[in-house]
């Protein structure tokens, strides 16, 4: 019976507990904002998926290069899973321009101007640097000779170039909602961000052949992860306040 009576007790005082914490949540400046929900998760995954499916991916290419070469040459005809990758890409356009939108409404409670350009920099880059660089594949070099080449190569510059500037926008907006960690943990992704897509725009200049500038491969991989980042911490945190 005192065992009955002690554990009847203890999940009275969780329960209480369970309630204080959640009123102090929803006090939070993140809570007072309109929710993703539960599938707001699916999106983060997805972007850690983008980084780490090349590498599954890259060892049944034969002499790719993770450290020097781009990760849309996996999507290149050469390559033997090259149907996989592109398939990814284009689902992950979608999937993310999806997100574009919705995060427009969430930011422009706070700040119209911020919602309309970090819901574009996310649009174009999930059609340039997604869904077309998915649906016209790209050789093993830069060579731009082919029609298909062409949209390729300029739409994942337009996109990547419009992206960098989402961890900026996103660090903005957690400064106007008083989260100040997460903003500055935003602007370093900004900072480094910038820094990794100079050398990555280097990467395959003459001067830099034969130099550990020539990393294109992992200069583009750690921009990613400095883009990425900022945007799985809106998703996370948001989601995490539905109450």
């Amino acid at each position: 019976a005192s065992k009955q009576a002690s554990g009847q007790a203890s999940g009275q005082a969780s329960k209480r507990a369970g309630g204080v914490f959640m009123r102090i949540i929803r006090k939070t400046p993140l809570a007072k904002n309109r929710k993703l929900g539960i599938s707001a998760f699916v999106l983060p995954v997805l972007l850690a998926l983008d980084l780490l499916i090349p590498c599954l991916l890259a060892p049944s290419f034969r002499g790719y290069d993770a450290w020097t070469q781009v990760m849309s040459v996996l999507g290149s005809q050469n390559a033997p899973l090259h149907k996989i990758y592109n398939t990814w890409l284009v689902l992950f356009g979608v999937v993310l321009a999806a997100g574009a939108v919705r995060v427009y409404p969430i930011v422009s409670a706070v700040s119209s101007p911020l919602s309309t350009l970090l819901a574009a920099a996310m649009g174009v880059y999930a059609v340039g640097g997604c869904i077309l660089s998915g649906l016209f594949s790209v050789g093993e070099s830069k060579n731009l000779a082919t029609l298909g080449a062409k949209i390729h190569g300029w739409g994942a510059a337009i996109g990547f170039l419009c992206l960098v500037f989402a961890p900026l926008l996103i660090g903005m907006y957690f400064f106007k909602i008083s989260s100040r960690g997460w903003g500055a943990f935003s602007l370093i992704c900004f900072f480094l961000a910038a820094v990794f897509f100079v050398l990555f725009i280097m990467a395959d200049k003459p001067a830099a052949k034969g130099t550990a500038l020539a990393w294109e491969g992992l200069w583009q991989r750690l921009l990613l992860l400095c883009m990425y980042l900022p945007i799985m911490a809106f998703w996370i945190l948001h989601s995490s306040f539905k109450i």
